[in-house]
């Protein structure tokens, strides 16, 4: 099993700086993290409150006066697009008596509170309030909404209440030397999904941190990859690993019959698995080959990525919420955030991103639609954990259980307690 400590081997086209990783020993984490309401509080005043959290894609506001209401733990962030291209985010709550202004996604001129029409422009500032003359203090002592910080990378807007966070290019770092590659700019939204999972945050990201639950959780993916034998590198605070596709675990028997999902791969990508010769393990390389070579034809740009990018799952953890299984064709990204009050309780984004053939009309991206535990299949893979974690969530409240015990295969989960608590301070 290859298990690396430091930033291994440049898996991408550009030179990344290799620094490592610090000793993040074999001490229990405590279970308190996942069901204390107090330590919730100071992940919102430590954690949440700080860093840079993704808030839409650009191609959800492509106009000048469309925006986007994402939400954050107790607080509503407005996303807007502004006359001159720009993205700027606001507090979505009015400063007369705190209603909040804007719902969902659409297009506005202004933002107009429906309860006394304040109104205010689509750069925050004020537009009108109503009878003014009869407020003596006059306006509030400010332009307009309360604004926080925000920028885009790679086709992703993303924001921070911290007003002295630091440039997200710089928070993000290194991974926009192994991402940018993927050209996520050429990938069109397919599903915009949030379901309210019975479970703390981190036990989902948890979840989709580590290979080792394969074998126990997702057995029919043991003939599509390799779950033991994979690289996992840790940064300063995000984390991957890289994970074969199309290819066999090493906890299965070699077989020349080929399993229906690694068949499906190369159907995916036109190669009839007929034409093919050999045993399951050669797929990868063929399928490799083939896409090199035939990628221009079908009119996919594979240029700047590697070979095994064109079938393994780069699995990146931008810390602290975002989980991204990034594919040569395809982008499948999930964002996992806090329940306000209940640590026992969280909303899973699952978003689906498809790469566009050149020449491709761009559609229109889905609008989101929010859904409680069990009310929508997210496909069988997803559906396999969100079945499970309900129960790992009621195990952490066990006396039986003192904390969680990490082996080697899931490393990038004690690595991401350990930028937790530079944060929590815990």
């Amino acid at each position: 099993m290859t298990i690396q400590r430091v930033t291994g081997q440049d898996f991408t086209k550009t030179p990344i700086d290799k620094a490592p990783t610090p000793d993040l020993g074999y001490e229990m984490i405590p279970k308190e993290r996942y069901i204390s309401a107090d330590y919730m509080r100071k992940e919102w005043d430590r954690l949440w409150t700080k860093v840079w959290l993704l808030g839409c894609r650009e191609d959800d506001i492509p106009e000048p006066g469309d925006y986007h209401v994402t939400s954050i733990g107790p607080e509503e962030i407005l996303i807007a697009r502004q006359a001159d291209g720009s993205v700027r985010a606001f507090y979505n709550v009015c400063l007369h008596r705190g209603n909040r202004i804007m719902v969902g996604q659409g297009h506005a001129e202004s933002f107009k509170c429906r309860y006394h029409h304040w109104d205010y422009n689509v750069d925050g500032t004020f537009r009108d309030i109503p009878d003014r003359e009869t407020f003596p203090q006059g306006a509030p002592p400010c332009s307009g909404l309360s604004e926080v910080r925000c920028d885009t990378w790679n086709s992703f807007v993303f924001f921070s209440l911290n007003p002295d966070v630091e440039p997200l290019l710089d928070y993000l770092d290194p991974l926009p030397a192994h991402l940018d590659p993927y050209h996520f700019d050429r990938m069109v939204k397919i599903m915009d999904v949030t379901v309210e999972w019975d479970c703390n945050w981190k036990t989902s990201v948890d979840a989709f941190n580590e290979s080792y639950h394969v074998q126990g959780i997702h057995p029919e993916l043991l003939y599509f990859l390799d779950d033991y034998d994979i690289q996992i590198d840790c940064y300063d605070r995000h984390s991957r690993y890289l994970v074969p596709f199309v290819t066999l675990s090493k906890r299965v028997r070699e077989t020349t019959e080929l399993p229906h999902l690694i068949k499906h791969a190369m159907q995916e990508a036109e190669m009839d698995p007929a034409d093919f010769d050999g045993q399951a393990r050669e797929v990868r390389r063929a399928l490799q080959q083939w896409k090199r070579e035939h990628g221009p034809r079908l009119g996919l740009d594979y240029s700047d990525l590697n070979d095994d990018q064109l079938t393994d799952d780069y699995h990146y953890l931008i810390f602290p919420n975002l989980t991204l299984n990034t594919h040569a064709d395809d982008l499948m990204l999930f964002r996992q955030r806090p329940h306000p009050t209940d640590p026992d309780k969280m909303y899973f984004d699952m978003y689906l991103f498809r790469l566009l053939k050149a020449g491709e009309e761009r559609p229109d991206p889905p609008r989101n639609a929010t859904y409680k535990h069990g009310e929508i299949s997210l496909g069988l893979v997803v559906d396999q954990d969100a079945y499970n974690l309900p129960g790992v969530q009621r195990g952490m409240h066990s006396n039986g259980l003192p904390g969680l015990w990490i082996g080697d295969q899931e490393l990038r989960i004690r690595h991401f307690h350990k930028v937790l608590a530079d944060y929590v301070g815990e």
